[in-house]
C-alpha cells in the first residue's frame, strides 16, 4: 500500500501545484477528475493498441541502431502517447463550456497527462520498488507534466483563436518534439554520458512550462 501511494504522491503533487496556479477562475472538479481517469485508463488503452499496431508496421530488431531508436522514441512512443492525450484534451475538454480561459488548456491538459503518468508509475514502482520510485519522482512524472503543459498552453490559445487547428497541432507537436527528445537520449545511454541530453530536454521543458503558465495567467480573461 505505502509503495502505491509513493506512485501516486509525484503526481497529485504537481497536479495541487499546477491547480493553485489557477488563480482566476478554477476548473470544476468533477471534470478534472475525469480528464485524469481518461487519461489514467483511456489514454493508455489507446496508446496500446497504437503501439501493437506500430509494432507489426514498423518491427525493429532487437539491438537497434541509432536512428531505429530515434524512429521508436519519437514515432512510436512519443506520437502514440502524446496523440492518446491530445484527443481526450480536443474532443472532451476543449469543447466544454468550462474551458473558458487559455489557462485551462495547461490545466485540462496537465489532468490528462498526470492520468497516464500515474498509470505508468504505477507499473513501474510495483515492478522496481522505492528506488524505481524516487528516480521518477524526479525524472518521468514531471516530464509527463511538462509535455502536458507545453501542449495544453497552445491549445488554450487554440479555444479562442480563428487559427484553432494549427495552433492545436501546435500543441500536440511540441509535446512530441520534447517527449521523443527525452526518450530518446535514454534509448541510447550505451553512448558515454549522452543521458545527459535526457536532463537538458526536461530541464528545458521546465523552463518553458514556467513561461507558459506565467503567460496564461497574465492573459486570463478573470483577471481584474
Amino acid at each position: 500500500m505505502n509503495l502505491l501511494l509513493t506512485a501516486i504522491a509525484p503526481a497529485a503533487i504537481i497536479i495541487l501545484y499546477i491547480y493553485y496556479k489557477d488563480r482566476y477562475e478554477k476548473e470544476p472538479k468533477i471534470i478534472l477528475l475525469y480528464c485524469f481517469l481518461m487519461g489514467a485508463i483511456l489514454s493508455i488503452l489507446v496508446t496500446t493498441l497504437i503501439s501493437y499496431v506500430l509494432n507489426i508496421l514498423l518491427p525493429l530488431p532487437n539491438h537497434f541502431s541509432i536512428f531505429e531508436q530515434f524512429i521508436k522514441a519519437f514515432f512510436v512512443v512519443a506520437l502514440t502517447e502524446e496523440f492518446s492525450k491530445y484527443i481526450i484534451v480536443r474532443y472532451y475538454a476543449q469543447p466544454n463550456k468550462a474551458f473558458n480561459e487559455p489557462f485551462d488548456g495547461i490545466m485540462y491538459a496537465l489532468m490528462v497527462s498526470m492520468g497516464f503518468a500515474t498509470t505508468e508509475n504505477i507499473f513501474y514502482v510495483m515492478d522496481g520498488g522505492y528506488q524505481t520510485a524516487l528516480l521518477r519522482a524526479f525524472t518521468a512524472v514531471p516530464a509527463h507534466a511538462t509535455f502536458g503543459i507545453l501542449m495544453g498552453y497552445y491549445m488554450g490559445k487554440a479555444k479562442f483563436s480563428k487559427n484553432r487547428i494549427r495552433l492545436n497541432l501546435a500543441g500536440l507537436f511540441l509535446a512530441i518534439l520534447f517527449h521523443g527528445a527525452y526518450d530518446f537520449f535514454l534509448f541510447i545511454d550505451y553512448i558515454p554520458g549522452i543521458w545527459l541530453g535526457a536532463f537538458v530536454s526536461l530541464f528545458f521543458g521546465v523552463y518553458l512550462s514556467r513561461k507558459a503558465i506565467k503567460k496564461h495567467q497574465d492573459r486570463s480573461h478573470f483577471k481584474l
